[in-house]
């Protein structure tokens, strides 16, 4: 029996039929014949005529609307937007394929392509050695984290350390997909940069002026390092938060510090004393030595014009020795006797001896008492 022929069965021609056009089955109908399979087919191929699109039908029309605004939609669902303190990351089929600069991009619509908007000027920030919590009762609270923070330095003391590291995303896609944990990779890269510096340091220096320096250096040995994984990170400031002795010895190294404290400011009293002093007694040196050198001037002068009077006498005396014999006495008697009180005994005077004189030296010196008498 064929297929076509069979008209019963209960997929059979009625109008309430699986497909809206066959009877239902019943016992004068046919109702254990096989369904007609070709018939079945047909029917349905005309259904799905008239709901896609060319059937013609009103209900072509809007499947076709239908298709074309669900298509519009997804291929309007691959614009976005990137802000200004952000990258765009485009995946397909989740693989990194480029990266967008803010403003209004496109990407092919999910589940082709999509798209990461990470903010990349945000400064993020680490803590290594402790811990700030807040409490809604004492307000943020600092708790101390020793395995990171105790390091040993150079001269085999250990220091207490606790240090914040800030960075940012230069390169989204390099942060988001070459660092499985980038936060957990920056944090131990940190780590190991600053127990290296301090490593190769000495005690003293990190806990008073070299602060800085050693911030600087951890933060070139972190960049290069992260460089190297490109990890898509700049590293913006290392701040060292406190450094100090280990809480056990603390007290002992303050006792230590004030004995190092008394022996500078002794060293620069000292030092102050020998500031002063020592130009003092550079410049009495000098003094003595400008008073030698100009007496020793005055001398060889005094000495050369004592030479050349007695030259110039010389040739005075070969000229006219008797009245420069006379001339040299008289001069060296002035020269004796002027000065002194004298007393003129004339031998041939009768009487007394004594020749009276008129104290004209006397009367020179109170000649200026008796005028202003006057």
């Amino acid at each position: 029996m064929s297929w076509k022929n069979q008209s019963g069965g209960p997929w059979g021609g009625g109008p309430r039929g699986p497909w809206g056009s066959g009877p239902q089955p019943g016992p004068g109908r046919g109702g254990n014949q096989p369904p007609d399979l070709e018939d079945l087919i047909r029917r349905g191929q005309d259904r799905l005529k008239n709901v896609l699109p060319g059937s013609g039908g009103f209900g072509g029309r809007a499947g076709l609307l239908l298709l074309i605004g669900v298509i519009a939609v997804w291929l309007l669902s691959g614009f976005y937007r990137v802000n200004t303190d952000e990258q765009g990351i485009v995946l397909r089929f989740g693989k990194f394929v480029q990266t967008t600069q803010p403003g209004l991009n496109y990407h092919l619509p999910y589940p082709i392509e999509t798209a990461l908007t990470p903010r990349v000027t945000f400064e993020n920030k680490i803590d290594i050695g402790f811990r700030q919590q807040e409490d809604f009762r004492r307000g943020t609270v600092t708790r101390d984290v020793q395995e990171e923070s105790l390091i040993l330095t150079g001269d085999e003391n250990i220091v207490d350390v606790d240090f914040s590291v800030f960075w940012i995303i230069n390169n989204a896609g390099f942060y988001l997909f070459n660092l499985q944990n980038p936060e957990s990779t920056i944090k131990a890269v940190a780590e190991s940069a600053m127990r290296e510096v301090v490593g190769r340091a000495q005690i003293q220096p990190i806990l008073t002026g070299a602060r800085a320096a050693t911030e600087q250096e951890v933060l070139k040995l972190m960049q290069k390092i992260l460089d190297g994984y490109q990890a898509g990170v700049t590293v913006t400031r290392v701040q060292m938060q406190k450094v100090d002795p280990p809480q056990q010895v603390i007290d002992a190294f303050r006792d230590v510090q004030a004995a190092r404290a008394d022996a500078e400011r002794l060293q620069n009293e000292a030092q102050t004393y020998a500031n002063r002093v020592v130009p003092e007694a550079r410049g009495e040196a000098a003094r003595i030595l400008q008073a030698a050198e100009g007496y020793r001037e005055r001398t060889v002068v005094e000495a050369r014009g004592q030479a050349a009077r007695f030259l110039s006498i010389l040739s005075e005396y070969k000229l006219a020795p008797e009245v420069t014999r006379r001339r040299m006495y008289l001069e060296t008697m002035e020269r004796v006797l002027g000065g002194i009180d004298k007393v003129i005994i004339d031998p041939s005077s009768k009487g007394s001896n004594v020749v009276p004189y008129l104290p004209l030296d006397q009367l020179l010196r109170q000649q200026p008492q008796g005028g202003a008498r006057r």
